[in-house]
């Protein structure tokens, strides 16, 4: 099994102009003012699987938009390892598409949305190897305990 690089301020650079693209055109398919006359007033079926996956996928984006905002903030100094371990969370089991309604949806939208579940996966896998460092390393209440240590033996 190969292991995943390090985390590091290049790669969340990388991650989020991608992750912006990304939610540019997610944006721009799912602009729903011209979209709903392109489908017949008898197609409601259709209408409500274009809404229910539009919203899905814009939070999909949110949320990986959100936590590389996080990683950047980390690498900027603006929050501890700490604030970004506890908050800097993305969402495991992320609900995908459904397939019943993803057959109701024109072909682009539906390779956009599957472009989207991939990015978020890449994100989850990324994210996993970054919490599960090296067991080696101490933990940061080993590290506090062990600054506290010092400054009482000190």
């Amino acid at each position: 099994m190969q292991q995943a690089p390090n985390i590091n301020p290049r790669i969340v650079e990388g991650l989020y102009c991608e992750a912006l693209v990304l939610s540019d055109e997610v944006r721009a398919a799912f602009d729903l003012s011209g979209r709903l006359d392109e489908t017949g007033v008898d197609e409601d079926a259709a209408r409500i699987a274009l809404s229910c996956e539009a919203l899905r996928t814009t939070t999909r984006m949110m949320h990986a938009v959100a936590w590389l905002l996080n990683h950047r903030a980390y690498f900027m100094g603006e929050l501890s390892e700490f604030q970004l371990r506890r908050y800097g969370r993305l969402i495991p089991d992320f609900p995908a598409a459904d397939p019943d309604r993803m057959q109701l949806i024109r072909r682009e939208i539906r390779d956009l949305i599957a472009a989207t579940e991939h990015f978020y996966a890449r994100l989850l896998r990324i994210d996993r190897s970054w919490r599960e460092r090296d067991p080696a390393l101490p933990s940061a209440i080993e590290q506090m305990r062990a600054r506290l240590g010092q400054v009482v033996n000190g």
